[in-house]
């Protein structure tokens, strides 16, 4: 990030005996930032407040999460047409321990300039790999962005070729979860379906804005397990994601989909709802 504030004020860095640095006590909302303003900005504040309650952390009012990344948007003199934002809640300072001080959390803003996904991904589309890495199972922080992203680091790791946009992870039972950074949304036996939250993964604000518009449009979309022997039946895939919306997968490992009618017309849903 190229700039962060704390309470308006610039600061360089977190204190090292932040809960946040030691056990990643707290939860992030990465927020897309368009022409100054935060895109689905609702979503955010509901599920970094959901959160914090399921976490048993005081509940920032949305008034002060939106003042802060107010503030911080007009300090960091930024060109907000296309910027990243990231609002962090932590439970601040804590002496030596697991026990959490009695204070109230602490909110954090960064923000830094951002690049448009080029074009050819959304023409062209995207390669996925399917990871070794697997999630744990853990019903208690299901859904939620926590600041432990460890699986995701290892995950990530596993590649390093610039042709691979992202890697897909499975949870201990060979359950299909979510991408790296990213939502999954599979076409398998004329069903659109996306993986079931309920035992890891990030339930990402912008897998819940496609399931509400196709929700309002009558478009039918199953949320189940999709176990990994189902993975070979899957003939269209997207993925979603607060920065990028939509990308629609052409190859998943050695194996092509077809972009087709069913992805097709999502991006065009999306497109149209702006």
């Amino acid at each position: 990030m190229k700039a962060w504030f704390e309470d308006g004020t610039t600061i360089a860095a977190i204190p090292a005996d932040d809960r946040a640095a030691q056990y990643g006590d707290g939860l992030f909302e990465t927020i897309a930032i368009r022409d100054g303003q935060p895109r689905l900005w609702s979503y955010h504040v509901e599920r970094l407040q959901l959160g914090c309650e399921r976490l048993g952390i005081a509940k920032p009012a949305a008034s002060r999460l939106g003042s802060d990344l107010e503030n911080a948007i007009a300090a960091a003199n930024l060109d907000s047409h296309y910027a990243t934002a990231k609002l962090v809640v932590t439970t601040g300072v804590g002496q030596r321990g697991y026990k959490r001080p009695a204070t109230e959390p602490v909110v954090r803003v960064g923000l830094d300039t951002a690049e448009p996904r080029p074009v050819e991904m959304y023409q062209q589309c995207i390669r996925v790999r399917l990871c070794n890495t697997r999630l744990a199972i853990q019903p208690q922080l299901a859904g939620m962005k926590t600041l432990n992203r460890l699986e995701q680091v290892l995950a990530r790791a596993e590649w390093d070729n610039s042709e691979v946009a992202e890697g897909l992870t499975l949870d201990t039972d060979g359950r299909l979860i979510c991408g790296t950074m990213s939502n999954v949304f599979a076409h398998i036996d004329n069903q659109l379906v996306t993986p079931a939250l309920t035992r890891c993964g990030v339930a990402g604000v912008m897998r819940r804005h496609v399931l509400t518009e196709l929700e309002q449009q009558g478009t039918a979309v199953e949320v189940r397990d999709i176990l990994q022997g189902e993975l070979a039946d899957i003939d269209e895939m997207f993925l979603s994601n607060s920065q990028f919306g939509v990308l629609p997968v052409a190859h998943f490992d050695d194996r092509a989909l077809t972009v087709g009618e069913v992805t097709n017309g999502v991006m065009a849903l999306l497109a149209e709802s702006g």
